[in-house]
């Protein structure tokens, strides 16, 4: 079975507000664990209803870096 790793990008938008770098390091550090192991990294931004919608999926540490620089970018 492979291994998941869900990214909710309204909680990262949360913590780029209140610049909680640590929290943000702690989940790429998850992700990029999940991706060396094999696994892929989805984002997914929840809705009104509490759906949550898949938009983007990374299965490369080179992939997720690049997402990792954008988020880094607001901060």
């Amino acid at each position: 079975m492979t291994q998941e790793y869900i990214i909710n990008v309204a909680q990262v938008e949360e913590l780029q507000m209140i610049k909680d770098v640590d929290e943000i390091m702690n989940i790429f550090a998850k992700a990029k664990s999940t991706i060396v192991q094999g696994g892929s990294v989805h984002l997914v931004r929840k809705n009104k209803g509490g759906d949550s919608a898949k938009f983007e999926d990374f299965t490369t540490a080179e992939d997720l870096e690049r997402y990792k620089k954008n988020v880094f970018k607001y901060l």
